[in-house]
């Protein structure tokens, strides 16, 4: 029995290793050759006004944790409209090689005392179709927060981390480029009736990426 079970596990593990292996052999590759980042727009240009949405407040991400993210560049602002308020935040790298990358909102969120109480992955609608995001209910407290993120680079929205990291590996062989933003949106659960609220913090979530989500795409490296 317990080689039944834990074989599995060694397996996922080994095979963890060999991808983190092979990427950091095509990263190390990719150095060498060179990358062909294109120039990106700063993303403190993005308008504080997107349609119906207006910024509220621009908060700046403390140095700690630019020491830590040692993101390119970074964007922390609140949009605000009739249906509410939503968060955005986009971490952009230009590089890949030197051991900068996006950190996953499902490991940094519970370091923050935020603790997930559902997670999955839903599809939004955007202009010209949907894209499928990465979906979190995040509880401190009472407090509650409905958590959209995920990774974009070229045009390519990605929920899942280690689809993501297939598309790096891809895209430092085929392109030289292993550019990638985490882009992530956060609305508040009001008090009250918890199914209503939810519900109301989904379809504000949904509006403002609906509104966003083009913006953001023009700012970011095709």
């Amino acid at each position: 029995m317990e080689k039944s079970h834990s074989s599995p596990l060694r397996n996922k593990v080994a095979a963890a290793c060999a991808a983190v292996l092979v990427i950091q052999a095509v990263l190390f590759y990719s150095a060498s050759r060179g990358e062909n980042t294109p120039l990106s727009l700063p993303l403190s240009s993005i308008p504080a006004l997107m349609s119906s949405w207006h910024l509220a407040q621009e908060s700046p991400v403390e140095a700690d944790v630019q020491d830590v993210l040692k993101a390119d560049d970074l964007l922390n602002r609140t949009y605000v409209s009739d249906m509410g308020a939503a968060n955005l935040f986009i971490a952009f790298f230009k590089s890949q090689r030197y051991g900068q990358a996006p950190h996953s909102p499902k490991n940094c969120l519970p370091g923050s005392g935020w603790q997930p109480s559902e997670s999955g992955a839903v599809d939004i609608a955007v202009p010209g179709g949907s894209i499928n995001v990465n979906h979190y209910l995040v509880a401190k407290g009472e407090s509650e927060s409905l958590v959209l993120y995920w990774y974009q680079s070229q045009g390519r929205v990605v929920a899942d981390e280690f689809a993501a990291k297939f598309w790096l590996v891809a895209d430092s062989i085929r392109k030289h480029r292993s550019d990638a933003a985490l882009v992530r949106i956060v609305v508040p659960v009001y008090p009250g009736d918890k199914t209503e609220q939810r519900a109301k913090a989904e379809k504000t979530a949904a509006a403002f990426v609906a509104t966003a989500y083009p913006v953001i795409s023009s700012y970011l490296p095709r």
